[in-house]
């Protein structure tokens, strides 16, 4: 696996930088708030549809959940863009193997109550507008690697301008809690109704 890497000027630095574009790019981002157990890590499932998720996420960490960020990416990401791994990326080598490693150490680090792992159960990008967010089965591997004492959290991200030049951003969050033997499936009926419930509030904002 390709592991992150911690540089304290680095980070700093693309904390400032992500915090730039994002002001530039967007009319706003938003999130609702919500109650976050300090002394449990934050496992977060988000869908994935762009470039600006990993991004975005970074940001409501560094706004709202005060956790140490790690992201699961891509192999092409992680060396596309070498600075992903100094906050707190890491990747899967093109290896069977790899893929089981990689999955137990994201597992592991939800044993640190002050982690939070980022996942995109889909796995690759989909657009915005699916009806359904698809979960691979390899997040199975990160749970059962870990002491399953973590916080669930689902996060919908959905983009509009409505009568604005730039996009909005909203970050729709909800705890979950599941139970000891919690299956995949199960995961992903209440991650999708709280993706369901996301579009019909960004349906009915008005701005």
């Amino acid at each position: 696996m390709y592991p992150p890497r911690r540089n304290a000027f680095i980070y700093a630095f693309f904390s400032w930088y992500i915090n730039r574009i994002i002001a530039r790019n967007f009319k706003y981002f938003d999130y609702n708030s919500i109650e976050i157990d300090p002394k449990r890590a934050v496992l977060l499932l988000s869908n994935h549809f762009s470039w600006w998720d990993g991004f975005l996420l970074f940001q409501l960490n560094r706004l709202f959940l005060h956790k140490k960020f790690h992201i699961l990416v891509t192999e092409e990401n992680y060396h596309s863009h070498g600075f992903l791994k100094y906050l707190g990326a890491f990747s899967v080598k093109k290896q069977s193997r790899s893929m089981i490693e990689t999955l137990e150490y994201a597992g592991k680090l939800l044993n640190d109550p002050a982690n939070l792992v980022v996942i995109f159960p889909q796995g690759k990008l989909f657009s915005s507008h699916c009806d359904e967010v698809i979960f691979e089965k390899g997040l199975m591997n990160v749970i059962n690697s870990s002491d399953r004492k973590f916080q669930y959290l689902f996060v919908a991200l959905l983009v509009d301008y409505f009568q604005f030049k730039k996009p909005t951003a909203k970050a729709y969050l909800q705890t979950w809690e599941g139970a000891e033997f919690t299956s995949l499936q199960l995961i992903k009926s209440e991650y999708n109704k709280h993706y369901s419930q996301a579009k019909r509030s960004q349906n009915q904002e008005t701005v």
